[in-house]
């Protein structure tokens, strides 16, 4: 026999409402896989229509899940559910208690999970009649709604309110008669009657990440004291002279004025094991290199992963050892020996949690002469009088080192070239007409100097009825690779329309961004190690001028060396 919990007499007169005095959910589930039992206080209010008033019981419940521990992202599988067996008694304060009905049960479907469906488990009740138990997807309102948020174990969905179908003056739906037997059938000495409401199983699938939690019905008005949306409700029936309801209504709460308990939050909790991630990964460093000259090559893993190699190669030719990855990064230090293009690939290993991948070639000219270099003028096409704009150029083939100087209106103005070779220096242009900009690049160790074309910016006055802005970005400093970091950029005035395009050199980095309140942000990340300048262009709507931050340096550091550190460290250059 099943093991039971008695519903205890009152000594008060308080007639039918002595029926929830013992409301205690135990057992009455066959144990499989890896049951977990939750025990919890549920407090009820019964609320009779004659013999006496109100009546508040509080009695230790409990619930039986059963469930795996965790599954796969995107698995299937099912989570199990039984409330405990139940008991009353067959009297009451000397009314007699004919049965109770209108049992509904409410369950909350779980986050993280799609869901799939769910069944009755035929054979797991005993001691129900009326109407057979089902189960349906429903809304806040208590009607079946096939986007719902909630479970509902009852019968035809009858209940005593939040529903459709709904009466507390009339039988209905589940119904259990009073027969004073136990759930093995025999007789119980003490007149009580035991039922168990049957297992319900909800199939899942798993999503991505997180977990999948089992909960009773507790968000909304279903967490309130005596709510007709709380998780447990239903309506005894019972005679003495006359014939007598009391809808009754349950929530888990150790009082009817105390807050929701243990019982509302998870009854189960299935940890869902995330998917290996694809990656991919790309190598960054010099287009050019000299013979006999250290370069660092870089390989960057997105998503950023922690764990596994890297193995660089020459055509196919391996350069040096794995080299660990460290928050998506790995780097090594190369010198060529020979001239001529050399094809650069990186194949990453694979971690934990992550898939390994191969780079495309990166090609490296490789020459024993210092490498030629070309610079371009790329920006600004167009200007506005005393509004802020940034003079950019780009070195070509990409190198870190040296400086530019940019001539326009007689001034000379020098910016630090990035790893990117872009350089970029902010400039005010002061009156109208077609000025020409000419970029000259001083060289580097390697790298011949070069001079660009002029380059022409068209600049007119803005329209009088437009609003002048300004726009500043938010310091960025150092930033570890693969780590993410949130540029905002500020437009004064706080009411200017438009939006703002973040830049990385001369890259966009996304695409552009709506200003709130006069703030745009982008959460981004950045794997390739060197220094860089970031910029923000505020590009106004109608009745706003554009407008440019100054550009802000970002430096990401070399990932740190393998274990066996740098050669170079012990041996000399």
């Amino acid at each position: 026999m099943v093991q039971q919990s008695r519903i205890r007499r009152l000594v008060a007169p308080t007639g039918i409402g002595a029926l929830v005095a013992g409301l205690t959910m135990m057992g009455g589930v066959p144990a499989q896989a890896a049951p977990v039992t939750t025990t919890f206080t549920t407090t009820c209010q019964v609320t009779p229509s004659a013999v006496a008033g109100p009546v508040t019981e509080a009695q230790q419940a409990s619930a039986i899940i059963d469930a795996p521990d965790s599954v796969d992202a995107g698995e299937e599988f099912e989570i199990a559910f039984q409330a405990g067996a139940v008991g009353f008694p067959g009297s009451a304060s000397g009314a007699s208690i004919n049965n109770v009905s209108r049992i509904k049960l409410d369950i909350e479907i779980p986050e993280n999970a799609e869901y799939l469906g769910a069944e009755i488990v035929p054979n797991t009740s005993v001691g129900l009649s009326g109407t057979a138990p089902s189960v349906i997807r429903i809304n806040d309102d208590g009607r079946e709604d096939p986007n719902g948020p909630y479970l509902r174990l009852s019968g035809d969905n009858k209940t005593i309110g939040n529903g459709p179908s709904s009466s507390d003056s009339s039988e209905g739906g589940i119904r259990v008669n009073a027969t004073g037997k136990n759930i093995d059938g025999s007789t119980n000495p003490d007149g009580y009657t035991y039922f168990q409401l049957p297992q319900v199983k909800v199939l899942l699938k798993a999503g991505e990440s997180g977990t999948v939690d089992l909960k009773l019905r507790s968000s909304g008005g279903a967490g309130n004291f005596n709510d007709d949306k709380n998780f447990l409700t239903f309506l005894p029936k019972a005679t003495l002279i006359i014939t007598a309801w009391a809808p009754t209504r349950c929530s888990p709460r150790d009082s009817a004025n105390g807050p929701l308990n243990s019982g509302a939050g998870p009854l189960a909790a299935v940890q869902i094991i995330e998917a290996d991630k694809e990656t991919t990964t790309t190598i960054s460093g010099p287009d050019a290199a000299k013979t006999d000259a250290p370069v660092t090559l870089t390989a960057n893993i997105d998503p950023a992963a922690s764990g596994g190699t890297v193995q660089f190669s020459d055509w196919g030719t391996p350069i040096g050892d794995p080299v660990e990855v460290v928050d998506g990064s790995a780097s090594i230090e190369h010198v060529f020996d020979s001239e001529g293009d050399h094809a650069i690939t990186a194949v990453f290993s694979g971690s934990d949690g992550f898939i390994g991948s191969t780079s495309a070639p990166k090609t490296v000219n490789v020459s024993s002469n210092d490498v030629e270099t070309s610079i371009a003028v790329v920006s600004p096409d167009k200007a506005y009088v005393g509004q802020d704009v940034n003079l950019s150029a780009q070195i070509t083939p990409a190198v870190q080192g040296g400086t530019v100087e940019f001539v326009v209106g007689g001034q000379t103005l020098t910016a630090e070239v990035g790893t990117d070779g872009a350089a970029i220096a902010p400039y005010t242009f002061d009156e109208t007409g077609t000025h020409r900009v000419i970029a000259r690049y001083s060289g580097t160790d390697g790298f011949l100097g070069s001079v660009s074309p002029a380059f022409p910016v068209s600049v007119t006055n803005a329209p009088p009825e437009d609003v002048l802005t300004t726009t500043t970005l938010d310091p960025v400093g150092e930033v570890p690779s693969g780590s993410p970091v949130t540029l905002v950029a500020t437009v004064d005035p706080a009411n200017a329309n438009g939006k703002v395009q973040f830049k990385l050199g001369n890259a966009p980095l996304g695409a552009p961004v709506d200003v709130v309140n006069g703030v745009a942000t982008l959460p981004t990340t950045f794997l390739n190690a060197g220094t860089y300048s970031v910029t923000a262009e505020f590009v106004a709507s109608d009745g706003f001028v554009d407008s440019a931050s100054e550009p802000q340096e970002l430096v990401v550091p070399e990932p740190p060396p393998g274990p066996l550190g740098s050669l170079e460290g012990l041996f000399g250059s």
